[in-house]
């Protein structure tokens, strides 16, 4: 069953990406991202007033638990942490083609093994060692695509953006790992439907403070905002995804590797969109570049096993 919800969540993740790069074409980031931090605070809304209010949702998969700030403090540095991701990958997504953003964002197992390495002196198997030089060398011919789009790897903010953006978005999934396990195994054991509705509910306000102090005061001077219908279809698609990845997690038996590895496989369905949506170029390079990512995810599945 958290197989199956797993890959759910990719192609749901998938279509996130897609709804999100065409939300952003030629519009504002700020309001772009506020809006959408403020529907998704608004799906999970009734489930938090039903849960403090009634017994209604005892018992069932959409319960919000209770807890004092003690518990909340961890669930706003998890906002504090998701926020800064989407403010850099939603810039750079808006600037890079979705074919480069989306094999980027593939590599985050690849960070999370090699911030173990370097963090708390993990030892990679053979195995593992061939998915993060396949995972190198996806980068390395990502960046030669790039070149015949106009974009130098090594110069541009927005590719250092979205890398930040995978980077934190890493740090993110082994925060989750250690909410959600429980107290006796060293994790928080906080709820999965406490965690994602409040942070969407924390994340909102922060963009709402950002809105108000960073981008109102000057927006008649930058980019102007326009309504999309897909900014709707971004909190949509995202709050879907992350339900099913939560309600995964909290299966037994869930394995936290395989289920990120597996959610890494929604660039299949972003890269699909770019193609056949968005018109992006250099697919037959960048297709190559695709295979080598999903195959060091391959590569790194083994030697997890």
């Amino acid at each position: 069953m958290w197989l199956i919800l797993a890959f759910m969540s990719a192609a749901l993740l998938g279509c996130y990406d897609s709804f999100k790069k065409q939300a952003l074409k030629a519009n504002a980031v700020i309001p772009v991202l506020f809006l959408n931090t403020l529907f998704s605070s608004l799906i999970f809304m009734p489930f938090i007033v039903l849960s403090g209010t009634s017994s209604v949702l005892d018992g069932g998969i959409f319960h919000v638990a209770s807890g004092g700030w003690e518990m909340h403090r961890y669930i706003v540095l998890k906002a504090v942490i998701v926020l800064s991701s989407w403010i850099l990958g939603y810039f750079g997504m808006k600037h890079l083609p979705l074919t480069i953003v989306g094999p980027i964002n593939a590599t985050r197992p690849v960070m999370v093994l090699v911030g173990a390495l370097l963090v708390f002196g993990e030892r990679l198997n053979g195995w593992q060692w061939i998915g993060v030089l396949l995972a190198v060398a996806s980068f390395l011919m990502l960046s030669r695509s790039g070149k015949k789009e106009g974009i130098d790897f090594k110069h541009d903010h927005w590719i250092y953006m979205v890398v930040g953006s995978a980077a934190l978005g890493a740090l993110s999934g082994l925060y989750d790992k250690y909410l959600m396990a429980p107290v006796g195994s060293g994790g928080v054991g906080l709820d999965r439907m406490m965690v994602q509705s409040w942070y969407n509910v924390y994340q909102c306000v922060m963009m709402g403070l950002m809105l108000w102090l960073l981008w109102w005061p000057r927006h008649r001077e930058t980019t102007p905002f326009h309504w999309s219908w897909s900014i709707v279809g971004v909190s949509l698609f995202l709050s879907a995804a992350d339900f099913m990845y939560f309600y995964s997690l909290s299966l037994p038996d869930a394995m936290v590797s395989i289920v990120s590895m597996i959610r890494r496989g929604s660039v299949v369905v972003s890269f699909m969109f770019g193609a056949l949506f968005f018109h992006e170029k250099n697919l037959r390079s960048k297709v190559v570049d695709l295979a080598l990512v999903l195959l060091g995810m391959l590569f790194l599945y083994i030697g997890s096993h």
